[in-house]
């Protein structure tokens, strides 16, 4: 962190931050004084034995990826963004990589939520897609076109002047939003990427790179950061809350520093989760490995405090509402029942993980934490949504979509 932060708003941006309030939350739900939720531990071995039997069913092999944007390039065995990546990788692995950033930052801030009645017919592949899936598809078509590039001769990359001139039009027609194909928050979606524009612009030591400011310009700041060749993935996080603070609204703030997504909890105080960035920084792994730098501490990043991996310990009756009607209102994201449910959430996923790697015969090194997350929690979570609600989430929570 730089100077500019205080140490005050320093100590909740980081991945430890939302570790050690996690386990804050988890203590009072064990003591049973946290308010809003109970804790059943012993639906939690049971819990476990679903999970491992979601990740032997999808992954027999358990040769399971980390849970990252790259997973939603895949369809049907075929990973578009490989392909693209190959016109640059062949050439130059630090401008592949430069790219990779450049995609991932964008892709992950256009996924905001699709809905139910959106779909994206892609035309090089005539695959059709939908949600998260879709969104990401649509990004990926619309970075191969050079949208987010000011220059044409140049187009697999964000910069800050195609991020600028990016608006709501430009992305309803990439996204083929039309009547009986809608698709909200175009407007916020695109003042979202205008708003990077002016994150990567304030802060040329970590994204400018021969004197053009992009988001892909963080590989190289992450990479002078890296000791011997090797990064910690904490500090990959670090960097982002660092760098793309700015682009959130509405958020909480600590003597002038942007919280992002940090809540205040009356048994908790501000609570640090970070969900959108710690997705970010277990994405972007990938392509500084791709590139030559060893990370490290991969499970010194969190579990992320998602409706899919919250919603499996509800589910599974792990957690449970005090109020049960309470399942039936509306809550905002910065609700104190929401904070603390996304809290636990993380909590419980550091605690299922040594259980589900129990159940698999896997150890630690080999299944770290973005694995079991993709194998895994957010799968079985995913898998009992269906079940129970169609899909839906288990609350209902009123968010922009860069918390969920």
């Amino acid at each position: 962190m730089t100077s500019r932060i205080s140490e005050s708003a320093r100590a909740l941006l980081s991945a430890a931050a939302v570790r050690s309030h996690a386990d804050a939350a988890f203590a009072l739900a064990q003591s049973g004084t946290l308010d809003d939720w109970t804790l059943d531990l012993a639906k939690l071995p049971a819990c476990a034995d679903f999970v491992a039997g979601v990740v032997r069913r999808q992954y027999p092999t358990l040769d399971v990826p980390f849970h990252a944007r790259w997973r939603h390039f895949v369809f049907r065995g075929q990973d578009f963004w490989r392909e693209t990546a190959l016109e640059v990788s062949w050439r130059d692995r630090d401008a592949a990589a430069r790219a990779a950033f450049d995609l991932a930052i964008t892709s992950v801030l256009l996924d905001a939520g699709a809905g139910d009645a959106w779909r994206f017919h892609d035309p090089n592949s005539d695959i059709v897609a939908d949600r998260s899936e879709g969104l990401a598809l649509a990004s990926l078509r619309l970075f191969e076109w050079g949208a987010f590039s000011n220059s044409p001769q140049d187009p697999l990359r964000a910069d800050a002047a195609g991020l600028a001139r990016f608006d709501a039009a430009a992305l309803a027609d990439a996204f083929q939003v039309r009547p009986g194909n809608p698709l909200f928050g175009l407007e916020g979606r695109a003042a979202l990427l205008n708003r990077l524009a002016g994150a990567v612009t304030a802060r040329p030591d970590l994204f400018a790179l021969n004197d053009t400011a992009r988001p892909g310009g963080m590989y190289d700041a992450l990479k002078a950061r890296a000791v011997e060749g090797a990064l910690p993935a904490p500090a990959i996080l670090d960097a982002l809350l660092e760098g793309l603070g700015p682009i959130w609204e509405n958020r909480p703030v600590l003597d002038g520093a942007p919280l992002g997504d940090c809540w205040p909890h009356p048994q908790l105080g501000l609570t640090p989760l970070h969900k959108l960035s710690q997705w970010l920084a277990y994405s972007l792994i990938e392509p500084l490995q791709a590139a030559g730098v060893t990370v490290t501490k991969i499970d010194g990043l969190t579990g992320l405090a998602e409706y899919r991996n919250g919603g499996l310990f509800i589910d599974s009756g792990v957690l449970a509402l005090r109020d049960a009607s309470a399942i039936n209102a509306v809550h905002q994201v910065s609700d104190p029942l929401v904070v603390s449910w996304r809290s636990l959430t993380v909590a419980l996923l550091d605690r299922i993980a040594p259980l589900v790697r129990e159940r698999l015969g896997v150890s630690a090194e080999q299944f770290p934490l973005a694995r079991v997350l993709e194998g895994g929690t957010w799968a079985a979570g995913r898998v009992l949504a269906r079940e129970k609600r169609g899909g839906l989430p288990p609350l209902r929570i009123i968010s922009d979509g860069t918390v969920f």
